[in-house]
């Protein structure tokens, strides 16, 4: 898989995210580096997704901003930044259901190998004529991951990644993530064990950052090493 050259950071600054008269995101200001891996952990309705989705571009700020590489970006549309290096993998609808596997993939690329994508999830030759939408949870999620590496990356978003890989995958796949010459940011509702210090991660992976959000608030920030045992993405 390619990425790269590193993206630069991409920040949200004082970011507030309305769905009509409900405020999901308070006032956020969270920063994920470059050639790191961010993890904004919370459980359902603590704003993390919608965090992701206002720096991919797929939600409007009320108020704040997005900033990527010392650059603005809170106006420019979500293909925009797709067209700029940024990939985004949301929770669902992640994949085009109506398009076999191969085709899939070839949106991505320009190139007729897509040995890139499929040398980290094998599981996926046996199925590249099978159409996306018949593939298992985790099947769909490997292809998705896997389409959004294909072509050259600067920031990575992804939402709950490996949600109903079998664990080896999903190890396999956090593994994958820390190698990466980009800014990767995970949305997740616990801190994933391939994720903690170097397990499940070679000697050079990348560092770990934790943003925790609460009720769209930041609750705490810091190395996945000084994430507190007890919080609420883990009750």
């Amino acid at each position: 898989m390619t990425s790269g050259p590193g993206g630069g950071s991409i920040q949200l600054r004082d970011a507030r995210v309305r769905y009509g008269p409900l405020e999901a995101l308070h006032g956020v200001t969270l920063a994920a580096p470059a050639r790191a891996v961010t993890v904004l952990l919370g459980p359902n309705g603590s704003g993390r997704t919608t965090a992701l989705r206002a720096l991919a571009g797929t939600v409007r700020l009320a108020a704040g901003s997005v900033v990527w590489d010392g650059a603005d970006v809170t106006r420019h549309t979500a293909h925009a930044r797709a067209a700029a290096g940024l990939r985004f993998v949301p929770d669902r609808q992640a994949v085009f259901a109506g398009l076999t596997v191969a085709e899939n993939l070839q949106l991505s690329t320009s190139k007729r190998d897509l040995s890139a994508a499929l040398d980290p999830y094998p599981e996926l030759r046996p199925l590249l004529a099978r159409r996306a939408g018949t593939l298992s949870g985790g099947e769909q999620r490997m292809l998705a991951v896997s389409r959004a590496l294909l072509a050259p990356a600067r920031v990575v978003l992804l939402d709950e990644p490996t949600q109903g890989m079998a664990p080896p995958v999903a190890t396999r796949t956090y593994a994958l993530l820390r190698t990466l010459d980009a800014c990767v940011v995970l949305a997740e509702q616990r801190l994933p064990p391939g994720l903690r210090g170097t397990q499940g991660g070679t000697p050079d992976a990348a560092p770990v950052f934790v943003y925790e959000l609460d009720r769209g608030t930041v609750a705490f920030r810091g190395e996945a090493t000084e994430t507190p045992t007890t919080s609420p993405a883990r009750e």
